[in-house]
């Protein structure tokens, strides 16, 4: 058949186009542009594609693929007759073409018009019941009972292409089509390209409809799935194997019961997936991502299951201890000059791809993280144990590494079992093989990061090793080793790095000048930099020599080593913090100016380091900090409105073949768009938030003329779509407040508890910058990121306690109604998978914003005082419930701390839940096994007799039966020991003071001060001496009794090492005379 004119000449364009001649194609492609923009252009490429042995099928093929990207935008203007009759002849032409990827080529085109069919052509959206172009769905089902196999798998190809147009408007068939797919996919004697052509069909309407009730006929079909998936992995089908993930991952989340009943088969065909070598990498990885976000979306039915549960870690353990790389990947996998420094031929461009020990330490990491730790902690600690008793070294490797990857994860159990497991990571920090080494320095700085504050108590161990490791001949074990100095110094008392203070910065400063390896380099400065926040204002005399390390670091304008000058920055950031303004004030201009030129070159990383370094140095200048301010603010609030995810044009080459010609150019056109997340320039954002706040929170009044820039780009901001922004912004917006403080209140609100019948005392511009304040915050606690969350309700709690019950008024009973359904666990971020909720709440883990929610109950009553009691009934039951005795520990010392923090602050008004509520959870909380829980409930009790006087006296024998066990604790087996002592003393005092009559004072006395002065909880300080003053001051027959072993603690509390303030010195030295 000959072509028409028209299609003849586009024929020789589309020919062209095929030529292996760049320029050939560029002018084609040219004169093409005008050409498709026509409508005509649509029967021309018909005629084109249907040119069977008249047009060479690479050109026809072309044709297939332009006239799907183009008739989207003309198919609707054409004409009645031609569209019927163009559907008919793809039908006839679908059936009668033999050339394959002709035929595929036409199977979209057909899907496009289908879909054009069954678009809306107004807002009534799609009838139910309709059926677009019902004589393909007539074709699709003969074609799948046809003894032709290039039929059958024409069919599948087409309800693949037309997922979303079955999915929306053909649910009256699903039960018919998951038959289709079953009989396919488990026919033994059908062909591998129909089954998989069925596979990929039934994979995109699961995908489709995975949110969605409908799903669930076909989810019913998993385990025939996978047992085709299986098939397709033994044959090394990489592509299909892919499929399947992709649908199994889409799956993860789906509300069917039917995918959280085929869990196991789900996780175990994806670790055969993660330990089959002969997969690509990506697709081992995909697998990975399977495992882990189950173990998110179902934890409790993951963590319930044993044998699949075991059988994962057995897998994950195998993977690490099989492979030769690194087992701290977890920590340096991303860091480009750690990677340089092992590895002479890496490329930092291609930096990006998984390897199987990153791989399993990820699942493990997300596993650790996401499974109650009452399933998870106990049998992957025993495998790390284990192994580390192993004679094979890449076994002790796999064992102190997963030690350190779950260390996030399962933080809580492991600060209560330190004592077991410090000695065993001690022990292999000297083993005799490097790698093994390495790892016990890189689970020792994860245990320090995330054991806080239990592993300090371990600092004389610690540090030695660590110290130690400093000499090691392997580059890796040095660079962990600073790692380690890094996580645990940053977070030590003075005292407690003095011993090792000048022998350690020496060796640090000695490091760093005479090695070439960058990634000791970097982590030397930050070991340097974590060692001066320990040692304060005792590191001042290393301040000189450490600057002028850092100056030259701080001018290097080679971009490979922007990361090292970047940590240089860091470091005089921290130094600052430590030594403070005075000793600090010679080198902040200088350090200014680094930070400021760090921000010419086109660096986001050195951008972030420079933001954190300008937080820190107006937190330590305050006012000092001032002038930079013109400069600065502008340009931060520049970084603010900076788009980090946006829409941009697609690439042609993820477009398909001849992206260039696709309709995005078109003037008025939409196109194709992605989204392309700009992830450095989220953590520079995130860093420029921060330098905002501190501004903000200490630059006092020179901040308020950037307030009216300022509070709505970050207003803008807590809209974002990443939760890292959003939990920023929340921790930022409170410092939006104090510019007006200082401007418009001399630098204090001052207000009254629970009186919101006075005037208010914010001015009128302050309560304009509140009520945006505050709005925005309560409307953050309703996200439905948990960090978010917690950091939102962190703020509002600031705030209120800056500002008063008047601003709690502005937003009062909306932060009510938010805070109780995040007490009883109906939030937004709260929300699980519906089969999940079947197990109940006994299982889950404390959620650490949790605590942050109860803090701001706590803050209630400190605003509010008795007002708040009418809110009692519905908050304290949700509170209870936390302290339940199936409860994690840190949840039921939450819930006993929050009852203790209103019952201080709202006294009296607790009377009629004493009996009921309070009284019983005090003495459930004295008799628990966890010294925290201990701790809170004897404050509560303290407090509770404090606030109702002789109401309680009535229940003093219990109470002092209960409290009285707290004194046989050895308050030198750790903090929280220590701090349950010392919350007894104090809580015996408040029930001498409270009712002295009533209490045997002879019989407690004695007791008390024999565990004085206070070991742990110096916030207690007050009370305690309180009481004991009091005492001596009625001439107290037991105070005179005691009178020795008063003065023995007053003496030891005005030592020069003591940590009791100066203001309760000045009173013990003025009493301790009168004791003779």
């Amino acid at each position: 058949m000959s072509l028409s004119q028209d299609a003849s000449s586009l024929a020789g364009l589309l020919l062209n186009l095929t030529q292996p001649d760049t320029e050939a194609i560029r002018a084609a492609e040219k004169m093409l542009k005008p050409i498709l923009k026509n409508p005509s252009s649509v029967p021309a490429l018909f005629e084109i594609l249907s040119a069977r042995g008249v047009q060479p099928d690479g050109v026809r093929h072309l044709a297939a693929v332009l006239l799907r990207k183009r008739i989207s935008r003309h198919y609707l203007g054409l004409p009645a007759e031609y569209k019927a009759k163009m559907q008919a002849d793809l039908l006839q032409f679908l059936a009668s073409e033999p050339e394959r990827t002709v035929r595929n080529g036409a199977v979209g085109v057909t899907a496009t018009i289908c879909k054009l069919q069954s678009a809306p052509q107004d807002d009534s959206g799609v009838a139910p019941d309709f059926v677009p172009w019902p004589e393909l769905f007539q074709f699709i089902a003969a074609a799948s009972g046809d003894a032709n196999p290039d039929a059958r798998e024409l069919s599948f190809l087409l309800l693949m292409e037309l997922t979303e147009t079955v999915g929306t408007c053909l649910s009256s068939q699903f039960d018919q089509m998951a038959q289709l797919f079953n009989g396919s996919i488990t026919n033994n004697q059908e062909e591998t390209k129909v089954k998989n052509a069925a596979l990929k069909a039934l994979g995109g309407l699961m995908s489709f409809l995975s949110d969605e009730k409908e799903v669930d006929v076909f989810c019913k079909l998993i385990p025939q799935l996978l047992q085709y998936s299986l098939e397709c992995q033994q044959r090394n089908d990489e592509e299909t194997v892919r499929i399947i993930l992709d649908v199994l991952y889409d799956l993860a989340y789906s509300p069917c019961p039917v995918v959280t009943a085929n869990l196991s088969p789900i996780v175990s065909f994806c670790l055969n997936c993660m330990k089959d070598q002969n997969l690509e990498m990506t697709i081992r990885d995909s697998a990975a991502l399977v495992v882990a976000t189950m173990s998110e979306s179902k934890p409790k039915s993951f963590g319930k299951d044993t044998a699949l549960l075991t059988g994962t870690l057995e897998a994950i353990f195998n993977l690490i201890e099989s492979s030769n790389e690194t087992g701290a990947g977890a920590l340096f996998q991303s860091n480009p000059a750690w990677r340089e420094d092992e590895d002479d031929d890496f490329d930092e461009d291609d930096n990006d791809g998984a390897t199987q020990t990153s791989m399993a330490q990820g699942t493990l990491d997300m596993l650790a993280c996401e499974i109650p730790k009452k399933f998870i902690f106990q049998p992957v600690v025993q495998m790390c144990v284990q192994r580390f008793s192993s004679q094979n070294a890449n076994h002790r490797k796999a064992g102190i590494a997963c030690l350190g990857v779950i260390a996030e994860g399962c933080a809580e159990p492991l600060r209560e079992h330190l004592t077991e497991i410090v000695p065993i990571v001690l022990l292999a920090a000297k083993d005799p093989t490097p790698s093994v080494r390495e790892c016990a320095c890189f689970a020792l700085g994860q245990l320090s990061e995330h054991c806080q504050p239990e592993i300090l108590s371990y600092s004389q161990q610690v540090l030695p090793v660590a110290f130690a490791l400093l000499d090691d001949t392997t580059v890796a074990v040095q660079a962990t080793s600073c790692y380690v100095l890094e996580m645990f110094c940053e977070r030590l008392e003075p005292e407690s790095v003095r011993f090792l203070l000048d022998p350690l910065v020496r060796k640090l400063a000695s490091m760093l000048e005479t090695t070439t390896k960058r990634s000791v380099q970097e982590m030397s400065v930050a070991a340097l930099a974590a060692t001066a926040v320990a040692a304060e204002e005792e590191f001042a005399p290393y301040v000189d020599g450490v600057a002028t390390l850092m100056a030259k670091m701080m001018s290097i304008t080679d971009e490979k080593l922007f990361s090292l000058r970047g940590r240089a920055l860091e470091c005089m950031g921290h130094m600052a913090i430590a030594v403070g303004k005075e000793t600090f004030r010679p080198y902040f201009a200088q350090t200014m100016q680094c930070a400021c030129e760090g921000l010419t070159f086109d660096n986001t990383e050195l951008h972030e380091f420079a933001y954190a370094v300008f937080a820190n140095l107006a937190k330590v200048m305050e006012a000092e900090f001032s002038p930079c301010l013109t400069e600065l603010v502008p340009h931060l609030l520049k970084v603010l409105e900076q788009d980090d995810g946006c829409l941009e044009k697609q690439a042609a080459a993820a477009q398909g073949d001849f992206g260039n010609l696709d309709d995005s150019d078109d003037e008025g056109e939409d196109g194709n768009y992605v989204i392309n997340v700009r992830t450095a320039l989220l953590e520079a954002k995130k860093g420029a938030i921060t330098a905002i706040g501190e501004i903000g929170a200490h630059c006092g009044a020179a901040f308020v003329p950037f307030l009216d820039q300022a509070v709505p780009l970050l207003q803008k901001a807590a809209t974002n779509w990443h939760p890292l922004i959003k939990a920023e912004v929340a921790d930022a917006l409170p410092s939006m407040v104090f510019p007006m403080i200082a401007a418009e209140h001399g630098g204090e609100i001052e207000w009254k508890k629970g009186d919101v019948a006075s005037p208010n005392p914010m001015s009128a511009r302050t309560v304009a910058v509140v009520t945006h304040i505050l709005k925005d915050l309560v409307e953050l606690m309703n996200d439905d990121d948990s960090e978010t969350v917690g950091k939102a309700c962190q703020s509002v709690q600031k705030v209120i306690e800056l500002c008063g019950p008047h601003s709690l008024a502005l937003v009062a009973n909306d932060c009510l109604e938010k805070v109780h359904a995040l007490l009883t666990k109906t939030a937004p971020c709260q929300l699980s998978d519906e089969a999940e909720d079947l197990y109940g709440d006994e299982d889950d883990d404390h959620e650490s914003f949790m605590t942050s929610v109860c803090d701001l109950v706590g803050s209630f009553g400190r605003v509010m005082g008795p007002l708040f009691a009418q809110y009692l009934p519905q908050f304290l039951p949700p509170i209870c419930n936390f302290a339940k005795s199936s409860r994690p520990a840190s949840d039921r010392a939450m819930a006993i701390g929050c009852l203790g923090e209103l019952a201080q602050e709202l006294g009296e008004a607790i009377k009629d839940y004493w009996k009921s509520i309070f009284l019983p959870g005090i003495l459930a909380g004295l008799s628990d096994e966890e010294s925290n829980v201990k701790r809170n409930a004897a404050f509560c009790a303290g407090v509770c007799c404090e606030g109702l006087g002789e109401v309680a006296v009535a229940d003093y024998g219990h109470l002092l039966q209960a409290v009285g066990q707290l004194f046989s604790i050895d308050h030198n087996s750790g903090d929280t020991q220590a701090a349950a002592v010392d919350n007894a003393c104090a809580c015996m005092c408040r029930m001498i003071m409270a009712s002295p009559t009533n209490m045997p004072v002879s019989q407690v006395l004695p007791v008390v001060l024999s565990k004085l002065p206070l070991k742990n909880d110096m916030t207690e300080n007050e009370t305690v001496y309180k009481c004991l003053l009091g005492l001596i001051q009625m001439n107290n027959v037991d105070a005179l009794a005691n009178k020795a072993e008063i003065k023995r603690v007053f003496t030891e509390s005005l030592a020069e090492d003591s940590r009791v303030d100066d203001e309760n010195k000045e009173k013990l030295k003025l009493a301790l005379p009168t004791l003779g």
